[in-house]
C-alpha cells in the first residue's frame, strides 16, 4: 500500500559565520539536534572575493574523522586535495562525497577559474555519520562529476533528478555508502511533480535551496527551508509551485550516541581525546598546499 511520510517539522534555515563564509543552517538547531544519520547541512551561496587569490579562499587544511563530509556542489567549483594524495576539481552538478575514516587533512577551495564561471560558489555540505564500527576505516574519496551522475529527466527534459548515491526507479547513484543511504538533487521547474519512493525505516528530509514545493499531505515549503519526514510510509510526493532546486536525503538511521568536537564526530569523550591526540601528531597526515 501506497502511504506519503508525514512531515514531522519545517526547519528554517538561518546564517551562521564560519570563520568569516556566511552559512545556512537548518540542522543541528534548538528544533532538531539531527536527522540519524545525517549531522550537519550547510549551505553556502557567497561570491568568492576578486581581491583574494583563489588558491588562499575557501577552507584551507583541515582534518576530519568518524564520519563522511559530502559536497554537493550547485554553482561554480571546489578543488579538493587531500593528505592521501586525492587532488580533484568538481564544478557545478557534481558531488565530492569523503569517508573520513580513521582520519584525513583535506581542503577545500574555489576552482582556479571560479572568476571566469561568474564568481559565485554555491555548495550544500553535508554530514552523513559512520557507524561505530567503521570509523577507522581507511579514508576514501569519491569525486563525481556532473556529466558522470544519472539521472532521471521529467516532463520532456525539463526538469531532472540527479541519484548520486542510493537508487531511484532502477537508476543507481555510482557513490557507494557505508550504510543504505539515498542521495537525489532537484532541479523542478513550475508544475512537476514526483513521488520518489522511500523505504519506511530510513530518516528523511528535503532541504530547499530556492523556489517552492508543495507536499503532499502537508502543504506548502518554501526556499532556505527544510522539511523532515516521519518515518511511517514508503513515500514523498512533491510539486514544484515555482522553479525549484532542493536535496533530498534518505538513510537508515545508526541508533548510536554522537559526540561531537569540532571536526570530529565519535561515539564517546575518550575517542575524541584520541582524534585529537592524533591529529596533533600528525597521524591524519600532512597536507602543503
Amino acid at each position: 500500500m501506497n502511504q506519503n511520510k508525514k512531515v514531522k517539522a519545517i526547519l528554517p534555515a538561518p546564517i551562521f559565520d564560519m570563520g568569516g563564509m556566511k552559512v545556512r543552517q537548518p540542522f543541528p538547531s534548538a528544533a532538531i539536534e539531527q536527522v540519524d544519520p545525517f549531522i550537519l547541512l550547510h549551505h553556502a551561496n557567497n561570491a568568492v572575493p576578486s581581491e583574494v587569490p583563489v588558491s588562499q579562499s575557501g577552507v584551507g587544511p583541515h582534518p576530519h574523522r568518524g564520519f563522511s563530509p559530502v559536497t554537493f556542489i550547485f554553482r561554480g567549483g571546489v578543488h579538493h586535495r587531500d593528505s592521501r594524495g586525492n587532488d580533484s576539481t568538481i564544478y557545478a552538478g557534481g558531488t565530492q562525497w569523503m569517508n573520513a575514516g580513521m582520519g584525513v587533512m583535506h581542503s577545500e577551495r574555489p576552482a582556479d577559474n571560479i572568476h571566469e564561471l561568474g564568481g559565485t560558489l554555491e555548495l550544500i555540505q553535508l554530514w552523513v555519520n559512520t557507524p561505530a564500527a567503521r570509523k577507522m576505516d581507511q579514508p576514501a574519496y569519491y569525486p563525481l562529476k556532473a556529466e558522470d551522475t544519472p539521472g532521471i529527466r521529467l516532463d520532456d527534459g525539463r526538469s531532472e533528478i540527479k541519484v548520486i548515491a542510493g537508487t531511484l526507479e532502477n537508476v543507481k547513484g555510482p557513490v557507494p555508502t557505508l550504510t543504505p543511504v539515498n542521495a537525489w538533487t532537484l532541479d523542478f521547474k513550475k508544475g512537476s511533480h514526483f513521488r520518489f519512493t522511500v523505504p519506511d525505516l530510513h530518516h528523511s528530509f528535503i532541504y530547499l535551496l530556492d523556489g517552492k514545493l508543495r507536499i503532499a499531505g502537508f502543504g506548502l515549503v518554501e526556499g532556505l527551508h527544510a522539511a523532515v519526514f516521519e518515518n511511517e510510509g514508503n513515500g514523498i510526493e512533491v510539486e514544484a509551485m515555482e522553479d525549484t532546486r532542493a536535496l533530498l536525503m534518505t538513510g537508515l538511521p545508526l541508533n548510536e550516541t554522537v559526540v561531537s568536537h569540532g571536526p570530529f564526530v565519535m561515539n564517546n569523550e575518550t575517542q575524541i581525546m584520541e582524534a585529537m591526540r592524533d591529529y596533533r601528531m600528525g597521524k591524519m597526515g600532512i597536507l602543503i598546499e
